[in-house]
């Protein structure tokens, strides 16, 4: 009877965040920040026509989707990263500021020294803000940095909320 019950029942997702999308001007130094630096694979890379104008405004019905993640982690259960390019004229974002409401940055889960040396070498990133915390497995470094675009990107080596 239970069995019955658990396959006939309409399961819904545990609410996670799928991914986030970031409008980049200039694709090449976004892979080379988020792929060469950060270290994220790509994933996919398409054109693609929908009614963007319709669904957020966007200034034509093609756009540019370059997919980065971690290949051996289904996009079901991982965050992935997407870098669009708009067709037509996307104005310039805000310059970087102190924090306000609305979002505010980006987080990764990397080797946070490693990735720094990467964007260093790289030209990318600016110079990083480091701050040390206690974490739940001993204290760790978490750093920030700048994509081309001015977004905030957090590196974090691990959990900030769970022991390993």
């Amino acid at each position: 009877m239970v069995s019955r019950v658990l396959a006939s029942a309409k399961f819904r997702p545990v609410p996670a965040i799928h991914h986030a999308v970031v409008i980049v001007r200039d694709l090449d130094a976004s892979l080379r920040f988020y792929r060469d630096g950060i270290g994220l694979d790509l994933l996919q890379d398409r054109q693609v026509e929908g009614d963007w104008p319709g669904l957020f405004d966007a200034p034509s019905r093609s756009l540019r989707a370059v997919f980065l993640g971690d290949p051996q982690v289904p996009d079901d259960h991982a965050g992935v990263l997407e870098l669009n390019v708009l067709d037509g004229d996307v104005p310039a974002g805000a310059p970087p500021s102190p924090p306000v409401t609305g979002f505010f940055l980006l987080s990764f889960f990397v080797d946070v020294e490693a990735a720094l040396s990467r964007l260093a070498a790289l030209g990318l990133g600016g110079p990083p803000r480091r701050v040390d915390l206690p974490g739940p497995g001993g204290p760790i470094t978490i750093a920030t940095v700048r994509d081309p675009d001015g977004l905030r990107v957090l590196l974090t080596p691990g959990s900030i909320t769970r022991s390993a």
